[in-house]
């Protein structure tokens, strides 16, 4: 006969090993917020695109000084509490919901400093991405990060 002791040890294990192989399959990947890119481009995230999976993490490095990263408002999946960087600080933050996130530099915007994390493979609200108004340069890279990653 299993004892009571024996069941709740048993279940407390599962779910312990479950949460183990869980936090196993989550990636890291790390975003820098540069002044200059490895291109010779000014402003820039690099990389300014990524492809990634539900539950992993993205690490925004704030390797210059005077960059943050933060949400482009409308432009990430219905929920999201949005990327909250501040000025000269790395941010982090896990990506659980499958779509599009659109992030920016507030103060260089303007100049183009955008950039793109995809989780999952057809993000539902890709043609909103598509459609959004932003200044010329940061539109250009914008889609230049969509095509890059074949959406």
């Amino acid at each position: 006969m299993i004892s009571f002791r024996s069941l709740a040890l048993s279940a407390s294990l599962f779910v312990s090993l479950f949460s183990l192989s869980s936090a196993a399959h989550a990636a890291e990947f790390e975003i820098k917020m540069l002044n200059k890119g490895s291109d010779g481009q000014l402003m820039v995230f690099e990389p300014s695109a990524l492809k990634i999976a539900p539950g992993d993490t993205v690490k925004f490095v704030a390797a210059d000084r005077g960059h943050d990263a933060i949400s482009i408002p409308g432009l990430s999946p219905d929920g999201f509490d949005g990327i909250n960087g501040k000025i000269s600080q790395d941010v982090t933050v896990t990506f659980d919901k499958p779509g599009a996130y659109a992030f920016k530099c507030a103060p260089h915007f303007g100049m183009g400093m955008v950039g793109l994390v995809v989780v999952g493979d057809q993000p539902a609200n890709l043609q909103a991405l598509k459609d959004a108004k932003m200044p010329k340069k940061a539109r250009d890279r914008m889609d230049a990060d969509i095509a890059k990653l074949g959406l």
